[in-house]
């Protein structure tokens, strides 16, 4: 038998003397029990095992905001709801929450008001750079003095935006054919005074050309900016190209959706919207934004990705 260590010696002897004898075998149980937890502490060569450690769970991820620009329409709201409820479907868990620039509830203060003393990366549901995302989203960032947060990129140029464009055109009965020699496409976006949005924009528009085998894509403006709708038609027809779309450079209805597809002489797409390809778009800025570097140790410090 093995011998007991002289604590463990002590504590039977003691524990015996206040027992009645038919209590012995419920002692010596009890004791065993202990002597067992305790040798599973120590390995065969006799030292002892490092005791486990409770591992701590992961921190949360930093909540997802997307920045919507706001509309008067009141399919902006519900398309912009269908595109998140997309990215949630495609990354569940992820805190996902809505923030307006202007109209729609919530406001964005809001929205970064109920995160506190979070973190957070902002994605704006914009195509292109232009004031919105260089100077409203940071200002509403620095007016939320406890949160930890960074800007994603807006959302364009990117192929994935290509590629819903295409499926948009192709849904409202554009088809790839003989027609090409006669075709073009109108890009209409909203418009900016940034050159860097308008670049953007032309950038869109090149690859769109592309996806669409060399048909012409000229990109238009409902505001802000030049070629309008109407005047890039124009060009279009000066050039032999009589079968002309109009793409939809919006992520969701809106006036300017509106005024821009009336120009339509034929086929004329629906605006983005909640497309797949626009949601992992949206999951791969957030991505994106997260790996540029990390959160910055002062909640008063703002990075843009």
């Amino acid at each position: 038998m093995t011998e007991m260590e002289p604590e463990t010696q002590s504590q039977f002897l003691s524990a015996r003397q206040s027992l009645p004898f038919d209590s012995t075998a419920e002692l010596v149980t009890r004791i065993a029990a202990q002597l067992g937890s305790q040798l599973s502490h120590v390995r065969l060569n006799g030292s002892r095992k490092p005791m486990p450690t409770t591992a701590r769970p992961a921190p949360a991820r930093p909540a997802l905001v997307a920045v919507a620009h706001g509309s008067r329409d009141p399919r902006a709201l519900r398309t912009v709801t269908a595109l998140l409820d997309l990215v949630r479907e495609l990354r569940p868990g992820l805190d996902v929450r809505l923030g307006h620039i202007e109209i729609d509830e919530p406001a964005l203060p809001a929205t970064l008001a109920e995160l506190g003393a979070g973190r957070a990366v902002l994605v704006p549901l914009l195509l292109s750079r232009g004031y919105h995302v260089k100077q409203d989203i940071p200002a509403a960032v620095a007016d939320a003095p406890r949160l930890r947060a960074r800007v994603a990129r807006p959302l364009g140029p990117h192929p994935l935006l290509v590629e819903a464009l295409y499926e948009r055109l192709v849904e409202a009965g554009w088809s790839d054919g003989p027609r090409a020699s006669a075709a073009g496409v109108v890009l209409a976006g909203a418009g900016s005074r940034d050159p860097e949005s308008a670049a953007d924009t032309r950038r869109t528009a090149a690859m769109l050309s592309e996806r669409l085998g060399g048909v012409p894509v000229i990109p238009a403006y409902a505001s802000a900016a030049a070629p309008t709708v109407p005047e890039a038609l124009r060009a279009l027809a000066a050039r032999g190209r009589h079968q002309v779309a109009i793409a939809s450079y919006f992520t969701a209805p809106g006036r300017f959706a509106t005024q821009s597809a009336a120009h339509a002489r034929g086929v004329a797409a629906a605006p983005l919207g909640a497309h797949p390809a626009v949601a992992r778009l949206v999951l791969h800025r957030y991505d994106q934004a997260l790996a540029a570097a990390p959160f910055a140790a002062q909640p008063r410090e703002l990075a843009t990705a």
